[in-house]
Parts: structure tokens; sequence; C-alpha cells
């Protein structure tokens, strides 16, 4: 099966371990990064949401109007438009992006950063209204015919869109989570379930959940998988583990003088993540610092379980060759976002995506011809 590669198209260049050193969108830096990633190999980038940050609807819009061929996958929270407005829009950048476009709902993990916009639901009632949302996105997407909705959060009647994506039936949708009601959610509604880097273990136990989740809600097919990894790689081994330590004490520093958002504190001053994904993530380092090839967990430790932070690290090959050891797993698509944003896209593209790619030419090579064998065996 194909490989394919998402990296980040962030809006300035600003990481954990680094202050931004202009504007919360840079609009020079946003083109900048996203070109390399076109240049070298990556097939999409994501343009991730929060709830102070720019918007990355118009981001995404200016980047798919400068570019070629880069993919774009837009990541929106349900809590923060109708759906009958979202679906214009994202139908509506499908169109500039010339068919480009996969968008990925957040239902939203942690309550304080949801209510930062007025969302006050439960967590069981965000992945409800997310299930419902998608569901209504979808049908707008595809509806040349006026219709009703009368559902729990939502109600309007007698809508139709004037515009469609160029994709058709429809752009794909893209879903993630790691407890069982994501499971649920996006095992029935996506077309792409996304995880965070774990021990090859644990993601395998999660792809089994998302295929069941897939299973009960009767669908015919699975969600393709995405897992995402903070690789750190270097010429050799030796200065790829210097690089992962200097890289975790710029974390650690930068957390220690307030400089970064954190998880809001229990009684005892600790971090409390309430998403599963970082629950999980924690619960992994905390039981050991390496796993499997390459995987290294302090820098998830150091951020908190926050987001995609668990790393792979060493030389090129030795991360492109645990890279392929997910891709084994049947994961197809691989995120993977450096520190240096821009010069690590580069140097990911450069050194790490070529090596993946070979292998899975080779790979699925090896599969046709064992397929032609055996339908050989058969005809005799």
């Amino acid at each position: 099966m194909p490989v394919e590669f998402l990296g980040i198209a962030a809006t300035n260049d600003g990481s954990e371990t680094t202050p931004r050193s202009g504007a919360a969108f840079d609009k020079e830096y946003t083109l900048r990064l996203a070109r390399a990633h076109e240049e070298h190999g990556w097939d999409r980038v994501l343009f991730a949401y929060g709830s102070g940050s720019p918007d990355p609807t118009p981001a995404a819009a200016y980047i798919a109007s400068r570019l070629d061929r880069l993919q774009v996958l837009l990541a929106h929270r349900p809590n923060v438009s109708y759906p009958t407005f979202a679906a214009k829009t994202f139908a509506t950048l499908d169109q500039i992006s010339e068919g480009r476009l996969t968008v990925h709902f957040i239902t939203g993990g942690n309550d304080h950063e949801q209510g930062r916009e007025g969302d006050t639901l439960t967590k069981d009632e965000r992945y409800a209204r997310t299930r419902e949302y998608i569901r209504i996105v979808k049908k707008i997407w595809t509806s040349h015919e006026p219709f009703d909705h009368e559902g729990e959060h939502y109600r309007f009647h007698d809508f139709v869109s004037d515009v469609f994506p160029v994709q058709q039936p429809r752009p794909k949708v893209s879903f993630g989570g790691s407890s069982p009601a994501a499971y649920a959610a996006g095992g029935a509604e996506a077309d792409i379930y996304c995880l965070w880097g774990e021990p090859l273990e644990k993601t395998a136990e999660q792809i089994e959940n998302v295929k069941a989740a897939a299973r009960a809600a009767g669908r015919p097919d699975v969600p393709r998988i995405q897992v995402a990894f903070r690789p750190i790689i270097a010429p050799t081994e030796e200065l790829a583990w210097e690089k992962a330590h200097r890289t975790v004490g710029a974390i650690r520093e930068r957390r220690e003088a307030g400089l970064v958002r954190h998880h809001r504190r229990g009684a005892t001053g600790a971090a409390i993540p309430q998403n599963a994904g970082s629950q999980r993530l924690i619960a992994i380092a905390e039981a050991g610092e390496r796993y499997d090839r390459a995987l290294w967990t302090p820098t998830a430790a150091a951020t908190g379980g926050a987001g995609n932070s668990n790393a792979l690290v060493g030389t090129p090959e030795t991360v492109a060759q645990a890279l392929l050891d997910y891709y084994d797993l049947g994961v197809d698509i691989l995120s993977a976002r450096g520190y240096d944003l821009l010069d690590d896209a580069i140097d990911f593209g450069r050194y790490v995506i070529p090596i993946v790619r070979e292998e899975v030419a080779k790979r699925d090579a090896e599969r046709a011809a064992r397929g032609t064998q055996t339908l050989a065996a058969v005809g005799e």
C-alpha cells in the first residue's frame, strides 16, 4: 500500500524548544515552511487549531493558492461554527486547493481549553456532537437538494449549499483519540484515524480497537491509520542522542520558566491532562524511556503528554526503519514534526522519506510477486 507523509504548517517559527521570532501569523514564514515540505517529498501538512491561535482556514487557503502539489489537512473544532457554515467553508477551500483538502475534526479532550471559546459540554456530549456534525457536513457536501435536520445538537430547515468540493464524492474526514468514545466516533465516521506515537505493541492494540469500532458501526471498510512522532535525527547515533538530550533540556527550561501553557493543575500541584491520549503518553513514559527500535519518551514526559510528543531518535536510517516497523503494522500515513520546524522538515525530507519510500516500494513489489505466484499455483 502507498505511504504518505504529513508535516506541520506552522504559522510562526516557535516550538517547544524556542520562542517565536515574530508575530503569531508570520505570512512569509508560513509560506516558506510549506514550500519546504512541498519541495522535499512531503504529501500534506497539518494546519492545527488552538483557541487563541491564528485561524487555520485562511492560512490554509493562503498556502493552497500558492503551492501546486502539497495537500492540506485542516483541523476544525465543531464548537466554533455551525455545520452549514463549516461545510461551505471546507468546500470553498477544496475549490481553492483544487481538491487537496482533508478535514480533521477535533472533539476536544480538555474542558479548560474548550471553555476558552465558550464550549461547556462534557466530553461525552462533545463526542456525540462531533458525530452529528460530521454527518451533517458529509451530507451537505454530497446533497444537491434542500434538506432539513432535527438532531440533538443542530436543527435547520431547507438547506442546500451552492458550493461543492472538487473531490468526489467528498473530501476525506480525519479523526483522532484514544478513548472508547473516540474509537466509536472515529471508527464510524473517519476515513483516516490519527494516533500519537506509542510503542509498537500498544499501537497495534489501538489499531485493533479502531477496526473493531468500524465493524461495530457496520462499515464495510476501516479507516486508514496515521501515527505521529517527533523525529530527532543526526548523522550518527551518538550525535542524535546528544541532540535528543539537548532538546529535552530546552523543553524543560521553557516550561519551568512559564513560557508555555500547562494543563490545569490538581491539588498536588501536578499537571493533569484530561484526554486519554495524553494520559497514555504519560503512563508509557513512566514505564520506560526507550521502546522498540528508536522510540524515546522523555520528550513526552517533559511536556506533560501534550499532543504529539514521543520522539524517534537516531540516524536517518534508524528512524526510517522505525517508521517501517509501524508501516508493517498497517500504518500508511506517517506524521512527523521536528523541533526546528523548517530545518528539520528539510532534513527529514532529504534523508528519511526517500529511505521509507524505497523500502515500501520493495515490500509492495514482493507482496505483488507473492500474489502472482499464489494465483499461478492455484491455476495449475
